[in-house]
């Protein structure tokens, strides 16, 4: 299992700080959500924030798009340091050609798709992808809880990998924390997304340390 924590629930006053909880929480990637005020409501980190993010740290930006038209922004977010692009099914016209161009920048390719979104509607371009980003909230705000039908939607993406024998990976965002992490990763997440699991507890790094123990069978 690889854990990545979402800045978007951290003190965003003191983005050197959650850099460091990331990095000695012993995160993998660090997940910066991408807002437009327009496919969802509130606005988050543009380019200029994502390049600073950089140059600061030596963990991968895990770059989730949440944003109409990405097609548009792609390439400076490539340019900006971004190592993992994943863009929503549901905002993208032509997808294939999204998921070539991120790959042909140097980053890995996913496809987000939202909750009410059947992980089926993947199978042509499954091939092309490196990554699927499960949303288990709807997208838009931090520190919404979890929805637990979202959890049979990545067995059933599992076994879609699986009977195509493909290297993709499965990632999860929203609402995962200390009591349903377990059940993520047994259901084949690969790649955990923990924002208010992490920066809204007392000892961020410890809590990022107990996710991951938790995850890998150690139990409570």
């Amino acid at each position: 299992m690889q854990l990545a924590p979402s800045i978007l629930a951290a003190d965003l006053a003191d983005f050197k700080a959650a850099l460091g909880v990331c990095e000695r929480g012993g995160a993998d990637l660090v997940h910066v959500d991408v807002m437009d005020g327009h496919f969802v409501p509130n606005l988050t980190f543009g380019i200029p924030v994502v390049r600073d993010l950089a140059r600061a740290t030596e963990l991968p930006l895990d770059v989730h798009l949440m944003v109409t038209h990405p097609e548009r922004l792609l390439a400076e977010y490539l340019d900006a340091g971004a190592s993992w692009v994943s863009a929503h099914w549901e905002a993208v016209t032509h997808l294939d050609r999204m998921m070539a161009a991120i790959r042909e920048g140097g980053a890995k390719a996913g496809v987000a798709l939202n909750p009410a979104t059947p992980v089926e509607v993947l199978i042509d371009v499954l091939p092309s992808l490196d990554f699927v980003l499960l949303m288990s909230v709807n997208p838009g705000f931090a520190g919404q809880p979890f929805l637990p039908y979202v959890v049979d939607k990545a067995r059933r993406l599992r076994r879609l990998i699986e009977d195509r024998s493909l290297h993709v990976e499965i990632e999860m965002d929203g609402g995962i924390d200390a009591t349903n992490i377990e059940r993520v990763v047994a259901a084949g997440v690969d790649i955990c997304v923990a924002g208010s699991a992490i920066f809204g507890a007392e000892t961020p790094e410890e809590s990022a340390h107990e996710l991951r123990r938790l995850a890998e069978g150690g139990g409570r």
